[in-house]
């Protein structure tokens, strides 16, 4: 079956994974990348796409409803994978603005365009009978924070098993679930979550074919290096301080981006009309945990003596209102559409920190430039 689809947000970090997904499994796809290359896009995370015959990059902002429209006409898109958004909860602090402005109104731009193009033909592709999809791309985020102990006061972590049968460490007994009501505490998750309103809207008012995931914390190749991971890689590749809020206390659930990919590709195809679905790792580890293992791979892929670099650890000011815990139940996934996570923790982490130390002229080039005057401002003074 040939089709048509468009995936914002594809030469970033996760985009450009779904993107390489979408293009190497389905050849008969026309698989088109639209990202406006702001400063976590980058090219050079597609490179080995470039003489694929079914993908197509076109640098594009996502609020410029003029432009996609012209394109999905131009390109008879019947398929939509949002994920172009800003994602840091630290510059949405400093910068709400910009984040409304790109994953509220840039959400809307796009579900205005999917509507005036598929609407007229009843959301099924004339030529084709290929019925049309909108898959909206959301975070854990939006559902607030969650408690690290549990009510009969067993303290964390503790096992707790998953749909498939295997057992995972958590830090509390609640669990965010498709159903559970929004309260998101930051710009970041706020626009997120007003995101997520109107794409429901637009099924519920106009009939608009979508479907919502929400993810737990994502890590893995080609992630800008403002997150938690490839920083912290970098900052041990290069002996720099390790800045970590408050004592490192703070949960949160871990998914490797290969996995996601899968994830959206499994929904995207197979998932149910208007539903959500959580898509998390079952891996539930401390900040100064996860910094702890770090050190400790980065340091034995290098060669460098045990230990040698947990001095770079420096508490930093903790965040204000710092959510404590994440933790994504994603069982609805596993049992409806048979995916789970392919990878434990430390697996992952092994194979992220070789491919950054393997990868040192992309980690040097992202981070040249204005990168170093944001590294400064976030963390220098804290």
């Amino acid at each position: 079956m040939k089709r048509s689809i468009i995936i914002t947000g594809g030469a970033g970090f996760i985009g450009s994974h779904v993107v390489r997904l979408f293009v190497e499994k389905y050849p008969d796809y026309r698989i088109i990348c639209l990202d406006s290359l702001t400063y976590a896009g980058n090219l050079a995370n597609l490179k080995d796409l470039e003489d694929k015959p079914n993908f197509k990059f076109v640098k594009m902002d996502i609020c410029d409803f003029d432009s996609v429209y012209t394109l999905m006409q131009l390109e008879k898109v019947d398929g939509i994978i949002h994920l172009a958004a800003e994602s840091h909860v630290d510059r949405s602090i400093k910068d709400p603005f910009t984040f409304a402005k790109t994953n509220v109104l840039g959400t809307l731009s796009l579900l205005q365009a999917a509507k005036a193009s598929w609407e007229p033909h009843q959301y099924v592709m004339p030529e084709s009978g290929v019925a049309c999809r909108f898959h909206h791309i959301s975070t854990d985020e939006v559902y607030g924070a969650l408690e690290l102990t549990r009510p009969d006061g067993v303290e964390p972590p503790f096992s707790t098993k998953a749909s498939s049968g295997s057992h995972h460490l958590a830090y509390g007994e609640d669990f965010f679930t498709e159903d559970r009501s929004y309260q998101p505490h930051r710009p970041y998750s706020a626009a997120k979550a007003s995101s997520d309103h109107f794409v429901r809207a637009f099924h519920d008012t106009y009939g608009l074919p979508v479907v919502v995931t929400n993810c737990s914390n994502n890590y893995g190749p080609y992630q800008f290096p403002e997150k938690l991971i490839p920083l912290f890689i970098n900052n041990i590749r290069l002996r720099r301080p390790l800045p970590v809020y408050g004592r490192g206390e703070n949960v949160r659930d871990w998914l490797y981006v290969e996995d996601h990919a899968r994830a959206i590709d499994l929904v995207f195809h197979k998932g149910k009309d208007a539903e959500t679905y959580n898509i998390g790792g079952f891996n539930e580890w401390k900040n100064i945990d996860v910094i702890k293992l770090l050190i400790a791979t980065v340091d034995r892929q290098l060669g460098r003596p045990e230990g040698a670099d947990l001095d770079l650890i420096t508490f930093v000011t903790d965040r204000a209102g710092h959510d404590m815990r994440y933790a994504i139940d994603s069982r609805k996934l596993q049992r409806e559409l048979g995916w789970e996570p392919s990878l434990q923790f430390e697996e992952g982490i092994d194979r992220t920190v070789r491919w950054y130390l393997s990868n040192q002229d992309w980690l040097d080039n992202v981070t040249s430039g204005n990168y170093q005057s944001y590294y400064d401002e976030m963390y220098g003074n804290r």
